[in-house]
């Protein structure tokens, strides 16, 4: 309006580069496809480009996978760090987001830093993985989990998982174990820990360090201690999507004195801060700021919170989904706390009739977004080797995370299950 434009103006006129928009005549199916992170708004167009309606993904009808749990605390605590004028790595925030994560994991020592990968690749550097050394490394995990060792120079070598927990196979570490192996990383893949005494036991025959990737099980518990806790040392992720979130951010935790000092230098362009600019080793820069710090401390406050609504939300769809038969649910080992990151579930085509995919097609068209499980590492390009993993590829295959999401209320849970009953019923 302040440009001079109005209800007669094309859209070609003012709108931003890489705008999406859609025709009048468009199928609701592909309007559909065209909502990400990133659209949330599309103009529908007549024949002359001008707008006549807008398409909105409105929360309140699209279910999402995930999406961050504020209140105003953390608005406050943004304000307070952006009026003292510490917006970057130093500043309040930072110290009291990592003692309150150390005393949250029961560590020692917490070191925030910018994402979890770089979480991942600090531990890796701290115990001094490299060139030469190997790391047994679940396939069924995110990707960062192994390119971080090869960015080491180290050889990520791939174990199969459990079909109980979806985690590392302690039973088939050994048998991967060489005399270049160095280290164990297990994945508390979303959010079930793995079965972590087999795998410290092995960790102590072999002298082998242990790294948990904890990036989606803040608050997941073996025999009751927190993950994280357990191995030399434990990274965490807090992306938008993870149990809390400064948008990107990372921590590592560990008990060790000599680690956590060796941590603080990588973190920091490798600088011994006690003689100055002094950098005896190698470092980089992945300091976190105090702004997203400060979402960070306030997430903490509330993350008690936002685990026992995750179990709320898995308890309901347990209700809804344990009857229908061709769906496998996720699992809660007697020895486990599992805090339900994503509520992902394994799909039966030949008792079901319908596939993961079509499952996945069909929901979003009903306005409920899913995620199918990552990939496993022996198939993706940069890792393919014509490796077999069954327990995986099975898991990858069948697996889709259904809305999980703290906001998610009774009846967006029960609408989510009718559908998939829906689905199913007429697929048979």
């Amino acid at each position: 309006i302040l440009q001079k434009y109005n209800s007669d103006s094309t859209i070609s006129e003012f709108a931003p580069h890489g705008a999406v928009t859609a025709k009048i005549n468009t199928d609701s199916e592909k309007i559909n496809d065209l909502f990400s992170d990133r659209v949330r708004v599309i103009p529908i167009l007549d024949d002359e480009n001008k707008v006549v309606d807008l398409a909105v993904f409105d929360s309140r009808v699209h279910l999402p996978v995930a999406e961050p749990f504020f209140d105003h605390t953390e608005l406050k605590y943004v304000i307070d760090c952006v009026s003292s004028g510490w917006i970057s790595s130093a500043g309040k925030y930072t110290s009291i987001f990592e003692k309150k994560f150390a005393d949250f994991c029961e560590t020692k020592y917490a070191l925030s830093c910018t994402n979890g990968t770089c979480a991942l690749h600090l531990a890796l550097k701290s115990v001094d993985i490299g060139p030469g050394d190997e790391v047994i490394v679940p396939t069924l995990t995110f990707i960062s989990t192994a390119s971080m060792v090869t960015l080491t120079g180290a050889k990520p070598v791939f174990v199969d998982s459990e079909i109980e927990t979806w985690g590392l196979d302690p039973n088939l570490v050994e048998k991967a174990i060489t005399d270049r192996t160095r280290a164990i990383i297990p994945v508390h893949l979303y959010g079930h820990p793995a079965r972590m005494n087999k795998i410290m036991d092995i960790a102590k025959r072999h002298n082998l360090i242990v790294i948990e990737d904890a990036a989606e099980a803040h608050g997941s518990k073996y025999q009751n201690i927190k993950v994280g806790s357990l191995g030399d040392i434990g990274i965490f992720s807090f992306y938008g999507n993870k149990v809390v979130t400064t948008g990107e951010g990372g921590m590592v935790v560990t008990n060790n004195n000599e680690i956590a000092n060796k941590l603080m230098m990588l973190r920091d362009h490798g600088m011994d801060r006690s003689r100055g600019y002094w950098h005896p080793i190698l470092g980089y820069n992945y300091r976190m700021t105090n702004l997203q710090a400060a979402i960070g401390t306030a997430q903490m406050e509330k993350i008690e919170l936002i685990l026992n609504k995750k179990n709320i939300i898995a308890t309901i769809y347990e209700c809804n989904l344990k009857n229908i038969t061709g769906l496998t649910l996720p699992k809660e080992a007697p020895w486990a706390t599992n805090i339900y990151w994503l509520y992902t579930v394994l799909i039966n085509e030949s008792k079901t009739g319908v596939t993961r995919d079509e499952l996945i097609k069909k929901l979003k068209l009903d306005k409920i977004d899913t995620r199918p499980v990552f990939t496993p590492l022996h198939l993706q390009p940069v890792y393919n080797l014509d490796q077999k993993f069954p327990i995986a590829e099975k898991i990858a295959n069948q697996g889709f995370s259904l809305p999980s999401y703290v906001n998610l209320n009774e009846e967006d849970i029960e609408r989510i299950c009718e559908a998939i009953k829906t689905i199913i019923l007429i697929n048979n």
